[in-house]
């Protein structure tokens, strides 16, 4: 039987990308997003057989909805080989503006518990049959907090001490714990970015260099490696420098803003 991989935020974006690349290589694809029907006539637009694509429709905010969809995945479709937590948000945040304390409840709510219970469906079967591995999309963001992007920022780094913690957990039964930071995509999520964004890549581009990194169980990677070697000269940065380089940068934009 051909592989299985289980991917979330699939109806656009990295999530589309990757559905795409996996479905190339001969996968089937279990996807989820929200919208199951727009999902659905996606892929059917595609020319995809029925056998090979399965359509979830989960909300990953809700730990009840997506948990329910991994273990319907098992349950119709088996034990997948690869998981693939991509669903994401991010909204630029003030923390002065009361607001904005929901944008970060509402980013860590996905980008961290949701990416948990996307993975805990399969985690103990996985164990018990010693073998699988597990995705997490960070962010090179990560590495570096940058001005009116602190929920992002610090979900992210969240997501990568979560998986580095996950990974030795795993490391024992045999299952595979991958963490990717893409650096600039060309997504919705970038889309209304106002500042530059150097090395920036398309989704698909990502995705044939995520879906090689996974195949060889890659623990961590940035991609692209050249936003990778920046981003950690500016960890090195002392502070200050690091303050003054970022003085007067464009912020990310809120929501609501024009």
């Amino acid at each position: 039987m051909k592989p299985l991989v289980f991917i979330t935020g699939a109806s656009s974006g990295i999530g589309q990308a990757l559905a795409l690349r996996y479905h190339a290589a001969g996968w089937r694809v279990a996807l989820v997003a929200r919208r199951a029907e727009v999902l659905q006539a996606w892929a059917v637009q595609q020319g995809w057989a029925a056998a090979d694509f399965q359509v979830y429709a989960a909300d990953v905010q809700q730990v009840d909805s997506i948990v329910a969809a991994g273990q319907r995945c098992m349950a119709e479709a088996g034990l997948p080989d690869v998981v693939i937590a991509n669903a994401g948000i991010s909204v630029g945040m003030d923390s002065t503006v009361r607001e904005d304390l929901a944008v970060m409840q509402e980013t860590f709510a996905t980008n961290n518990v949701g990416l948990a219970a996307t993975f805990h469906p399969f985690l103990a079967a996985m164990q018990a049959q010693r073998r699988g591995t597990l995705v997490g999309i960070a962010s090179v963001t990560a590495i570096r907090g940058l001005p009116g992007h602190g929920a992002y920022c610090a979900s992210k780094a969240a997501v990568v001490a979560y998986c580095e913690s996950l990974r030795g957990e795993c490391r024992p039964c045999g299952v595979r714990v991958v963490t990717l930071l893409p650096g600039y995509i060309q997504t919705p999520l970038t889309a209304s970015n106002t500042y530059p964004m150097p090395f920036l890549l398309t989704p698909e581009t990502f995705a044939d260099r995520a879906f090689r990194a996974i195949a060889v169980g890659t623990s961590y990677r940035v991609i692209p490696w050249q936003m990778g070697v920046v981003a950690k000269l500016l960890r090195l940065l002392p502070n200050p420098v690091f303050d003054r380089l970022l003085a007067g940068r464009g912020r990310k934009k809120r929501r609501g803003d024009s």
